[in-house]
């Protein structure tokens, strides 16, 4: 697209004007996409919010630079890569460490619909079946350092060729693929060893039983029961509270320390996040008469067993779409 009909589609008679109905029409369309591609880079939610509003400022800003050479789509991502290593680079000079990243957020599937739905070779849509959109996948990103998480991301995830890579980073080629090396092989050291064995978000019925058997223990604080269904090496983390438990025993011993059976009356609502089961469990409050949030619990589950318990506080109730309360009778 040149410059005129460019100019054209926005309503604008000149370089300096831009039509900002027409503006938002082009580029609205790719906010949910650059915002799952932030929050693959950030880790954070609410950090891949404000960087998409930079985005789209930066955007509005340097219209008049934009000649055409690509789609308006690939654009905005060279843009909301940017950001994201401006942003990294002012905000968290140091990568996560000893598998904990506390900045980590959840990201709720019913935004995660609102995808284009494309066709298979969408790379939008390869991504997610990837399971690129994982806490697991989130966590072992964030322990790369910006720029090659961003060449990773690009290249492995939207499916960019090196040459594109290299000039949004004002790298060489060769620079870029050692960069995507060196990535990958970070990403090996911090992806579960079962990688090829994830399901692509899709529950079958034995992970639907095993969800309802947690939840439903959970709700009864039965720890015998829960501990059942732990495997022997799970991994169990609350951000952005510090402390990785890491064994079915060590994770055991930290909920009795903690007087999980004796938390008292609870209720559970199922929802899913980052194409992850995911439970949230709301504590009878009696002075309210109302069953308020507690936590919510996100679960890989890997051959019959639960791999990892990623735990969230109840400020990230209202994102995910959970009731606020729940009354005393069972309704919501």
């Amino acid at each position: 697209m040149g410059a005129d009909t460019r100019l054209a589609e926005l309503g604008g008679s000149g370089l300096g004007e831009v039509d900002e109905p027409a503006f938002a029409k082009l580029t609205q369309r790719h906010r949910r996409e650059l915002h799952v591609h932030c929050y693959r880079m950030l880790g954070s939610f609410e950090d891949a919010e404000d960087t998409v509003q930079e985005t789209f400022l930066r955007a509005w800003r340097r219209w008049e630079t934009f000649e055409g050479r690509s789609t308006v789509r690939a654009w905005l991502y060279r843009i909301a890569t940017n950001a994201c290593l401006d942003l990294l680079a002012k905000r968290r000079p140091e990568p996560a460490t000893g598998g904990e990243v506390p900045w980590l957020q959840p990201y709720p599937d019913r935004l995660l619909d609102e995808l284009p739905a494309g066709d298979a070779d969408e790379p939008e849509a390869v991504a997610v079946a990837r399971e690129t959109i994982e806490l697991a996948y989130l966590v072992a990103v964030q322990h790369l350092a910006p720029r090659p998480r961003a060449v990773l991301i690009l290249r492995d995830v939207l499916g960019w060729p090196a040459k594109d890579v290299a000039e949004l980073l004002g790298d060489s080629v060769n620079s870029v693929n050692s960069a995507l090396q060196r990535a990958r092989a970070g990403m090996r050291g911090h992806l579960p060893v079962e990688r090829q064995d994830w399901t692509g978000g899709a529950e079958d019925a034995g992970t639907r039983e095993l969800v309802r058997r947690y939840t439903d223990a959970s709700v009864a604080t039965d720890i015998p029961a829960l501990t059942s269904l732990l495997r022997d090496d799970v991994r169990c983390s609350m951000p952005p509270t510090p402390g990785l438990q890491v064994g079915r025993d060590t994770v055991v011993d930290s909920w009795i320390e903690d007087g999980f059976e004796d938390l008292g009356r609870l209720r559970a609502v199922r929802t899913s996040v980052n194409r992850q089961p995911a439970i949230g469990f709301y504590l009878w409050r009696e002075e309210e008469g109302v069953y308020l949030p507690l936590t919510i619990d996100v679960l890989r589950v890997i051959g019959g067993a639960i791999t990892e318990i990623v735990t969230f506080h109840d400020d990230q109730f209202l994102r995910l779409g959970l009731p606020e309360r729940l009354p005393a009778d069972g309704t919501q």
